[in-house]
């Protein structure tokens, strides 16, 4: 089973497989990638809404990789309907990419590259410098802002 992303029915992404998605991925089409959402769910689609405990496991992955900021709703969900169903997510977000990745979940890539390897993203204060594991509002040493750093860029 595929679990789609948007930018499934956007790319026009075609499987004979069993398919699956979540009612908010609706939300997010216009047009023609609407039409074919309406289509595609017509034609048998599975409409998963994931358990709240499968979405949470997915918070804790994607704090833990660094990408819980970067991800909305919809990706959580959608990350955690394929961790459920035990299918491959079929998406060309990054970050959803990464946590996927790191909670064992197949992920197949549609129009881009997928990512070349797995992140634990680390977080570096914009004021003293320091670099922290975790996301936080400031850094608690001196309160600047903190971005995300690659790890593998030193």
């Amino acid at each position: 089973m595929y679990v789609l992303d948007a930018s499934a029915f956007i790319d026009e992404y075609h499987t004979d497989e069993d398919t699956a998605t979540i009612p908010m991925v609706r939300e997010e089409l216009e047009d023609e990638s609407a039409y074919r959402y309406d289509a595609m769910e017509g034609s048998g689609m599975h409409i998963h809404i994931p358990q709240d405990g499968a979405v949470e496991r997915v918070r804790r992955a994607a704090k833990e990789t660094g990408d819980f900021e970067t991800l909305s709703i919809t990706d959580v969900r959608l990350v955690a309907a394929a961790f459920e169903l035990d299918a491959t997510l079929v998406t060309d977000d990054y970050a959803m990419q990464n946590v996927a990745e790191h909670m064992d979940v197949t992920v197949e890539v549609i129009a881009k590259e997928g990512i070349s390897e797995q992140r634990d993203w680390l977080f570096q204060c914009q004021g003293c410098g320091r670099e922290f594991d975790e996301n936080k509002d400031r850094c608690p040493i001196c309160g600047s802002e903190l971005s995300r750093k690659n790890p593998s860029n030193p």
